[in-house]
């Protein structure tokens, strides 16, 4: 009994794959490179971890997010300018959120 390896079937899985990965990686960057842009720096507050890793201290935080809103001062963009790129941060989530939906949908439903 020999089997047979349908290597059209393996390239498109690969494609599909890759050209997934491009694009969700691609519209999270862009997103937060323009929710940057727009004056919204994220300041994300570390989680409590054990033992081994070591995590910012309550100074360190304060002084992340006061440089961050110093940074944000400091945009040459005008106030539309900031609202278009957050409006463009928010489409590039949303279009990175379908492309995860999209490849579950195609998982559960692809027989």
């Amino acid at each position: 009994m020999s089997v047979e390896i349908d290597w059209m079937a393996f390239v498109s899985v690969f494609v599909a794959a890759f050209v997934g990965a491009v694009l969700i990686v691609g519209f999270y960057a862009t997103g937060l490179r323009l929710l940057v842009r727009a004056g919204r720096i994220p300041v994300v507050t570390p989680a409590e971890f054990t033992d081994a890793i070591t995590i910012l201290s309550e100074k360190e935080i304060k002084r992340a997010e006061k440089h961050a809103a110093k940074a944000a001062l400091k945009s040459p963009l005008s106030q539309t300018q900031k609202q278009l790129a957050f409006f463009g941060a928010c489409v590039c989530f949303v279009l990175c959120g379908l492309a995860v939906l999209g490849g579950v949908l195609l998982i559960v439903f692809n027989h």
